[in-house]
């Protein structure tokens, strides 16, 4: 259905736009794990160009999707009211901050470390502004929730952070205070989760269609990662601990893009419409 009274899925924001929340939230996540992880060097620069080329990748994706791309640069227009034009400034801002701190690190700078903190805020200050975007369609209910935005951080988060666990072997950076805050997040996410799940209730068809995705995120996205990583937690051997930490990295990142993906596809239903007293012609209402 496409128009009529019954709620229906609306078409406007489709894959590519999805594209934009997955990648944006995995690369801003990436920023902001690896300041918290305490990540220097090298390591740490790697982490700043990649995650920002995850945010850049999102970005490109919902451009594609403009009916009229070349008009994209009207996005600028609305900072004042549009969480879209905040969107695109932080991502600017973000773009300066993190490639300044890529080469610090790069250089080992003294400062390093701050320039990349203040990244890391740039990052969570672009998530937020996903968040409220979609909070700001009102007439979609599973859109408009409460929870939304905090549900948008804090999966963001947990996918970066999985992101950079899945990679930890590469640049051997892992340590057990990281590991410890992997888990920390995906708590947070699944307490979020929950949060908002409350939230929907009242659209039953949005939260039957998120369901499964729900479920997928606090079983297959949440509990697993935990266990391996209460397992990883107990062993001595190096590489039996960053192979089970790259195996919850991965469950923790699809997770939160397989949700994302069912939140933009399959329960952005809007409310419908109604019409409570039928006009009838020669009658007065």
């Amino acid at each position: 259905m496409s128009y009529g009274p019954a709620p229906w899925v609306q078409r406007h924001w489709d894959l590519r736009a999805a594209a934009n929340f997955v990648f944006g939230g995995i690369g801003s996540g990436v920023i902001v794990f690896a300041s918290l992880a305490g990540a220097r060097g090298t390591p740490a620069a790697l982490a700043l160009v990649a995650g920002l080329a995850l945010v850049g990748a999102g970005l490109f994706s919902v451009w594609l999707e403009i009916g009229r791309p070349f008009r994209a640069i009207r996005v600028f227009t609305n900072p004042r009211t549009s969480w879209m034009s905040r969107e695109a400034y932080v991502a600017i801002a973000l773009a300066a901050m993190a490639l300044v701190a890529a080469w610090m690190h790069r250089a080992e700078a003294p400062a390093a470390t701050v320039a990349g903190a203040l990244a890391a805020l740039v990052a969570l200050a672009f998530v937020y502004c996903q968040g409220r975007m979609l909070n700001a369609a009102k007439g979609i209910p599973a859109w408009r929730s409460p929870a939304t935005a905090g549900l948008i951080v804090t999966t963001s988060l947990a996918e970066g952070a999985g992101a950079w666990w899945l990679v930890a072997a590469a640049h051997a950076q892992g340590t057990r205070g990281a590991l410890a805050l992997l888990g920390v997040l995906l708590v947070a996410r699944l307490l979020a989760w929950l949060a908002y799940r409350r939230t929907i209730a009242g659209a039953p068809r949005a939260a039957a269609a998120l369901a499964p995705a729900g479920w997928a995120l606090a079983v297959a996205g949440t509990l697993a990662p935990l266990v391996l990583l209460a397992v990883a937690a107990t062993m001595s051997v190096e590489a039996w601990v960053l192979g089970l930490s790259a195996a919850a990295g991965a469950l923790a990142l699809a997770g939160g893009a397989w949700f994302k993906i069912a939140l933009i596809l399959r329960g952005a239903y809007n409310q419908g419409f109604a019409v409570p007293h039928m006009p009838v012609r020669g009658a007065r209402t």
